[in-house]
């Protein structure tokens, strides 16, 4: 059993973070940084080629990582440039690298990368890909051929706790859930009261799932302004008022503000690279020196 199962088990309070592959071969700056969250955080995931950009395999990063540092790892899959052979290739060579931990995901189209003219796959979508390595799990084949053994995958999905049509969200979790999921990691929350929601509304349909609450630190007010505009992303007007009249650092500060409140109230965090290494040691260890939460008395799912 990994450690991250086991305290996904164990109700531990978790800290995750995101890192991306280097751009070429040589992964040694994406180690150094790896190294700076070492202590700090429970697993590193790391992206499967983010915006559409070409960057190393995630499964070979995570590997490297996993080997050289002995950080572990959560490597993102997309549905975006596999069919079901090659996605059930790869898996199989992850699990035998001993890269057990995933987020499961669809993938930005093709056309906002460098590669624009690239042909998505689709294959599978995410409910599809999760009912893959369920059967991988079981010890055969999406086809039913039956495999040497089994895998062991620990598979993450991804939500949205402020999406406008909570009944949809829900709604498709469970379908994850039902097709495999093991934790859900999710898009960006700003403050208390979303993630409040959102439990509320978990408990009342009755998952009962780790959540891991994406937090992502506001670089400016233009930055702010940019990303409430975005679907699916809701930043609170008293979090914009902040980012308006707060001066460098403001969004830092929000981030180390709301992690020490999850710490007391949920299962875990999820860090974004935004302000790079530094500012996700800023929000860990703030959660971390913070952190009071209890399994005996928490309301967290």
């Amino acid at each position: 059993m990994s450690a991250l199962v086991r305290k996904l088990r164990s109700r531990e309070f978790i800290i995750t973070a995101e890192i991306d592959p280097p751009r070429g071969p040589d992964i040694t700056r994406t180690l150094e940084r790896a190294r700076e969250l070492s202590g700090l955080v429970d697993a590193l995931n790391v992206t499967d080629c983010p915006m559409a950009n070409i960057r190393m395999s995630s499964i070979a990063a995570s590997h490297l990582i996993q080997s050289l540092t002995g950080i572990e790892t959560i490597f993102h899959l997309t549905c975006r440039d596999r069919n079901v052979i090659g996605l059930q290739s790869d898996l199989l060579g992850a699990a035998g690298l001993g890269v057990t931990n995933l987020l499961v995901l669809s993938g930005d189209p093709p056309e906002r990368g460098n590669h624009p003219a690239a042909k998505p796959v689709y294959d599978v979508d995410t409910p599809g890909l999760l009912k893959m390595i369920k059967s991988l799990n079981n010890g055969s084949t999406l086809a039913g051929t039956d495999l040497d053994s089994g895998t062991a995958f620990n598979v993450a999905v991804a939500a949205n706790p402020a999406s406008p049509d909570m009944a949809r969200e829900i709604n498709r979790l469970k379908e994850k859930i039902d097709a495999g999921a093991n934790f859900v990691q999710t898009q960006p929350v700003f403050d208390v009261e979303t993630v409040e929601s959102f439990e509320e509304a978990l408990s009342v349909a009755g998952v009962s799932l780790p959540v891991l609450y994406g937090i992502l630190p506001l670089k400016n007010k233009d930055f702010a302004v940019k990303m409430a505009n975005i679907p699916g992303i809701f930043i609170p007007p008293k979090v914009l008022q902040r980012m308006e009249q707060g001066g460098e650092g403001e969004g830092v500060q929000i981030a180390v503000e709301l992690a020490r409140s999850l710490s007391r109230i949920a299962r875990g965090i999820h860090l974004f690279p935004m302000g790079g290494v530094a500012v996700a040691r800023t929000i860990a260890t703030a959660a971390r020196d913070d952190g009071d939460w209890l399994a005996s008395t928490s309301t967290a799912t």
